[in-house]
């Protein structure tokens, strides 16, 4: 039986999925995304008395991290992880924010240590392959587990949908080898991404 617990919250202005992933008998977390609502989110991490050690970004658009700075002011010794080829995008999320959303918002700090020499990462006690899936963004990740059956897949696979690639730095062409990867994993893969319904990957291979 699975000591994983996964808490989804649909936040922001774009209804931006953040997790919360702990163990149930260490209480050690990690929060995947932090999309808005720093505070709430810092107040559920408290509430379930977890022990949160890293926070980590799918990619660096401004609605997956929007909450990050009040988290990380609420826990300090906690590192934030991030693919570095998305560094670009965590610098202008401000502006980028203010430009989508038509309002101020926090600055966002930038990530603590670099996802991109990464082959696996703890999350919770249990074991993730990094998979990079660059195409929406050059530095989009998704973390799968085996053990668990499941694969957070950020913007690159959603229910009945892929990732957008008309942004300047997107790529329809990687995006495509990128889904290849993932749609090579169990078909019975819960897909959890970074906007909608959960799915699996049976479900979206055609």
């Amino acid at each position: 039986m699975s000591n994983l617990i996964i808490q989804s919250y649909c936040l922001g202005d774009l209804a931006t999925n953040a997790y919360l992933v702990w163990n149930k008998k260490t209480l050690n977390a990690t929060l995947i995304d932090p999309a808005d609502s720093g505070d709430f989110l810092s107040e559920e991490i408290l509430h379930h008395q977890l022990k949160l050690e890293k926070i980590v970004l799918t990619h660096g658009h401004f609605d997956h991290c929007l909450g990050l700075l009040e988290v990380k002011l609420n826990f300090p010794n906690a590192p934030v992880l991030m693919n570095s080829e998305d560094q670009f995008l965590i610098k202008n999320a401000q502006k980028n924010a203010k430009h989508w959303l038509n309002r101020e918002v926090d600055p966002v700090p930038i990530p603590d240590q670099d996802l991109a020499r990464k082959t696996d990462i703890e999350i919770a006690g249990v074991n993730f392959e990094i998979i990079p899936t660059p195409g929406h963004t050059p530095g989009s990740v998704s973390f799968y587990s085996l053990e668990e059956k499941v694969l957070f897949s950020g913007d690159t696979l959603f229910k009945q949908a892929v990732g957008r690639t008309d942004f300047s730095y997107s790529s329809p062409e990687e995006l495509k080898l990128s889904l290849k990867k993932l749609f090579v994993l169990p078909k019975e893969t819960k897909v959890l991404s970074g906007h909608g319904e959960e799915t699996t990957i049976g479900a979206e291979v055609l």
